[in-house]
């Protein structure tokens, strides 16, 4: 027998390491929308980005169905908050929207016909 006593499990009360949920709560509460909004569209991006391989690993990560995926959620996010966030906002997302669109088009063996890329229901045709 040991003279200490057990530790509880991760995240029981009494648990250091337990996660305060009511300063959480108080956290979000005080974020903005617009930041909130900004904030998934830049980490759909990042994921985007390496999933076209567009990072320094290059094809380590490269998966162009996950691409796809991220990239129409991320066109879809911004076409449903463009009268939420402002031009200051919204412009260089659009623009790096349409940077990774050219970059999927680019990346694709056989590329989607104008209008059928990832995401472009909701942007248009993308022309490089």
């Amino acid at each position: 027998m040991s003279d200490t006593s057990p530790a509880g499990p991760a995240g029981s009360p009494g648990s250091s390491d337990a996660p305060d949920f009511d300063e959480m709560t108080r956290d979000i509460a005080e974020v903005p929308a617009v930041e909130v909004i900004v904030t998934v569209a830049v980490n759909l991006m990042s994921a985007a980005a390496v999933k076209l391989g567009l990072t320094e690993e290059g094809d380590k990560y490269k998966d162009l169905d996950e691409a796809r995926k991220l990239i129409t959620a991320l066109a879809g996010l911004l076409d449903a908050s463009t009268t939420e966030i402002s031009s200051f906002h919204a412009a260089p997302l659009r623009d790096g929207l349409k940077s990774l669109q050219l970059a999927f088009r680019e990346a694709s063996l056989i590329p989607d016909e104008p209008g059928q890329g990832p995401g472009e229901k909701y942007t248009g045709p993308v022309y490089g």
